[in-house]
């Protein structure tokens, strides 16, 4: 869908619009044109499958624009979270129990389906329960919707007879993007058989718009049947269905993947066949891996939601999701670090912003006081102290802390608690088999030298801007060209790592005394080597 020009901002409006409140003031635009007082945001959800990383996604990112619309306006909104578990089941999954039960009921309804893990009502109920167990731990604010409960009782059965009405017009909307075959063949309707219960991409042979049914044969058996469109007699291809919810239910907000924007644009065209216009849609990048490849299930290229938060905390994931969501990121492990030292940045950045709005902590929050989150300490930092001394308890960790900042604990510092156990199962994963140490050249041994002579004249109580202020003049005073080529030296021959923390901070919270140890240990290996 081509995006619609914002309106003007209003006086509610924050000084620096963010994008959710730039999504927020499109749905307020829309709701003057339609004369609605309260909006209705939707996600999607497919129920052949968990709930995965991009499902948290678009449901952070849809809850932040709903927010937004609630700051800018303070009209009412309700979040739908709908699952489309009318579907057929296409194929069988390669993470479930009890494959060869599943494939009897291939083309039938996902809540027609039995559960292959045995704990639901059907297979839809099963992903249904884990899908709203899963928002639920985030805390989202969301009511939940079931297509088959929608199809089954009547509630689409209206706007069901309306497709039926305009379906000559759908069909040319959907005809000019479809092969030969299916042209000839395509209609919005799927009846269920009456018999085996599979949902029948067949021909319609007939509409009868009065009696709201169509005509069909079974190709198996060539017998001919009548079907009502209403009560969940029959259910609508993709493109339609997509289409006549956002119709039915008045649907004023939803956003889609990269790989759907054909489907937007199509939907949209059977919306406004059907009368209506359609909701404001925001189109967002999909994730590529750590090779730049688009990821996929198949491939298991991807980071699913529990092997991040088995490294960082969930507002890490959030900040993740919030930046630049129509730009494509790289989702892998080490992208984890930054994002949690970006919240930790802007959560501090919060307590003294003029324009929270502006500020991805204020989202991620969701009005929630700051006071308690954040943490004195970034994760990176915690992470090189973990590197450092090869921790492996938290408790190694918190005997620097307390030295570097007194009276800091895990009761009164929770969030900061967490990083560290998230630092230490980060370092053991992935950091300590990486690390590699470097022997100094000539110029950065001097350097060290210099440095260690240098942090002798510091006493353990110097701030850490002192400390990085006596790094970067030692730098200076040896021939770096750039400077940077001293941090690397810093990094590689002190950390065995390629890439480090702001360095002063590093030396304050690590202790000046070991710090000199470090280097001098450094040097010896280097004396040893020779």
């Amino acid at each position: 869908m081509t995006e619609q020009n914002p309106p003007a901002a209003s006086a509610a409006a924050p000084a620096q619009i963010s994008w959710p409140f730039r999504e927020a003031e499109r749905v307020a635009e829309r709701l003057k044109q339609t004369g609605k007082t309260h909006a209705l945001f939707e996600t999607g959800y497919g129920p052949s499958g968990l709930p995965h990383i991009g499902t948290f996604g678009e449901v952070a990112r849809t809850t932040w624009v709903r927010r937004a619309f609630t700051e800018l306006t303070g009209l009412p909104s309700r979040l739908l979270a709908f699952s489309d578990d009318m579907d057929g089941l296409r194929k069988v999954p390669d993470n479930v129990p009890n494959k060869e039960m599943l494939k009897e009921f291939i083309g039938k309804p996902l809540t027609q389906v039995p559960d292959p893990f045995g704990t639901h009502s059907s297979f839809g109920a099963h992903n249904n329960a884990r899908l709203r167990s899963f928002l639920d731990s985030f805390g989202f604010d969301y009511e939940f919707a079931s297509s088959s409960e929608y199809y089954f009782s009547g509630r689409f059965d209206e706007a069901l007879l309306h497709v039926l009405a305009n379906h000559d017009k759908i069909i040319d909307i959907i005809r000019p993007t479809l092969g030969p075959e299916r042209r000839a063949t395509y209609s919005p309707i799927l009846p269920i058989h009456p018999r085996s219960g599979i949902v029948m991409q067949v021909p319609i042979q007939q509409v009868d718009v009065e009696s709201g049914t169509v005509m069909w044969t079974d190709p198996e058996t060539g017998t001919r049947f009548e079907t009502e469109v209403t009560g969940g007699s029959a259910k609508l291809q993709w493109k339609a269905d997509w289409a006549m919810r956002w119709y039915a239910l008045g649907v004023d907000y939803e956003m889609s993947g990269k790989d759907l924007i054909d489907s937007v644009k199509l939907s949209s065209a059977i919306v406004r066949a059907l009368g209506k216009e359609p909701p404001v849609c925001l189109t967002y990048e999909l994730f590529l891996d750590e090779h730049s490849q688009k990821i996929s299930k198949s491939k298991g290229n991807g980071l699913s939601v529990e092997e991040w938060l088995k490294y960082a905390p969930p507002e890490s994931l959030a900040q993740f999701m919030y930046h630049a969501p129509q730009r494509a990121k790289r989702l892998f492990f080490d992208v984890i670090p930054r994002a949690a030292d970006d919240y930790i940045n802007n959560v501090a950045a919060l307590r003294e912003s003029t324009d929270p709005h502006a500020n991805p902590a204020w989202h991620i929050l969701g009005g929630k006081d700051s006071a308690a989150a954040g943490s004195p300490i970034g994760f990176t930092m915690l992470l090189n102290l973990a590197s450092v001394i090869n921790a492996d308890s938290p408790e190694m960790l918190w005997g620097f802390i307390n030295s570097y900042l007194p009276g800091t604990t895990p009761e009164n510092f929770p969030f900061l608690a967490n990083l560290v156990d998230y630092a230490i199962a980060y370092y053991q994963d992935f950091v300590a088999s990486k690390k590699q140490f470097r022997q100094p050249t000539d110029i950065e041994r001097g350097a060290l030298f210099d440095l260690a002579g240098s942090l002798r004249h510091l006493s353990e109580h110097d701030s850490p801007e002192t400390i990085q202020n006596l790094v970067y003049a030692v730098g200076k005073r040896h021939p770096f060209t750039p400077l940077k080529a001293w941090f690397d030296c810093l990094y590689q021959v002190l950390l065995g790592q390629v890439e480090g923390p702001r360095f002063g901070g590093f030396i304050a919270l690590y202790g000046i005394e070991r710090t000199v140890k470090l280097i001098e240990g450094a040097l010896a290996r280097e004396d040893e080597a020779a």
